[in-house]
């Protein structure tokens, strides 16, 4: 029973309403301020990599290495292709754009081991040009390593080096990315005349594309002896995570600027990591279709003089849904890197190197070939 009159136990129940309601405002109000301090400082952020966005104009010069030897026409040239996953996707990792956890690697000791290891296979394997791609010269994935500088020491030679992913800071997922500076680097110990960097198409939409990949072709003019026809290499690494419009657009640039260089009479060839499997490749069958699936490429989608130069006799990249297991059973492998050549270019050989994915998550693929 109330010992008061029941005036007095209203008046305690309305004073408890009225301090419920004060509670539910103040509440609702942090919970509003809280809210809006986010999105502003999202909005900051969104703001910010759109001013601070990579945009490259669509033909941008590249510096060039003084020196290099004299090509003539008879000689006979090594090429090797090769993805280094920036030095941070040996056997042991996983992805997360690829169904994985990881971001980058556990630390720093580990990209220095793969890059040892990385120099020393290419020197094992030597070439007269390399085509490197995902090769980082300033990013928080890779523990801010100048991989360029890096390789271009241990190889004795001058690099090319184009842009293809530039952001101040990717805010995905968590842990976040962070600054990343990456892209394609050719190597060669011939002398270059010009390099250029010519864009691609993106396959993005703002505000993903603010800091997102900037895709590009790295084409290198190397001088004949004796002859007004110039040998003209194009590295390339092409979309991976997009629908699958993008890698058409970026495929058609590419033939195109192909078969410009060819109708002038030069020697064309391109090399690198096409994110697309070849039509004449059935070895590596798609089993995990809950994983990242490549379209396919054939030849027909190449300029006429032209030709896939590739080999199957190992996969050239695996998908980093876990760790290797050493097994094309249950790790999901494909066949995505090679060469395009023209057809005044006479393929010797072209051979996968199997390293078994111990340094990265692709494999070289080296070519021998001598101008017609």
């Amino acid at each position: 029973m109330w010992p008061y009159p029941s005036y007095l136990r209203n008046a305690v129940l309305v004073l408890r309403c009225v301090n419920g309601v004060k509670m539910a405002k103040i509440i609702l109000k942090v919970v509003l301020i809280v809210l809006a301090v986010v999105f502003l400082i999202g909005a900051a952020g969104v703001i910010y990599l759109t001013v601070r966005e990579y945009k490259p104009k669509k033909n941008e010069e590249v510096e060039v290495p003084d020196g290099g030897g004299e090509l003539t026409a008879s000689d006979q040239l090594t090429l090797l292709t090769w993805n280094t996953g920036y030095a941070g996707l040996d056997k042991t990792q996983d992805f997360f754009m690829d169904g994985g956890t990881k971001v980058m690697p556990d630390s720093k000791e580990e990209v220095l081991d793969n890059m040892e290891a990385i120099s020393r296979t290419m020197k094992e394997n030597a070439a007269d040009i390399y085509f490197l791609q995902e090769v980082d010269i300033n990013s928080k994935r890779s523990y801010y390593q100048d991989q360029t500088a890096y390789y271009s020491q241990e190889l004795g030679m001058g690099d090319m080096f184009a842009y293809n992913f530039k952001c101040d800071f990717v805010p995905y997922p968590l842990p976040f990315i962070g600054h990343v500076e990456s892209g394609v680097a050719t190597y060669t110990s011939l002398g270059a005349s010009q390099a250029e960097r010519i864009a691609l198409p993106e396959s993005f939409s703002w505000p993903v594309k603010a800091c997102n990949l900037k895709r590009c072709l790295l084409t290198t003019r190397i001088p004949i002896k004796d002859s007004d026809k110039e040998l003209v290499l194009v590295n390339l690494h092409l979309e991976a995570y997009d629908d699958g419009e993008g890698k058409k657009a970026q495929s058609a640039l590419l033939a195109q600027v192909l078969e410009e260089e060819y109708q002038k009479g030069n020697y064309v060839i391109a090399g690198g990591d096409f994110n697309q499997t070849f039509s004449s490749v059935s070895k590596y069958p798609i089993w995990n279709q809950e994983g990242w699936v490549p379209p396919k490429m054939d030849e027909d989608s190449l300029p006429q003089g032209f030709q896939f130069v590739i080999d199957d006799s190992y996969p050239t990249c695996r998908l980093l849904n876990a760790a290797y297991t050493g097994s094309y059973d249950t790790s999901q492998v494909y066949v995505l890197d090679g060469f395009i050549v023209s057809d005044n270019v006479n393929v010797e050989t072209v051979d996968v190197v199997n390293v078994d994915f111990a340094h990265t998550d692709h494999q070289p693929v080296r070519m021998t070939v001598r101008l017609k």
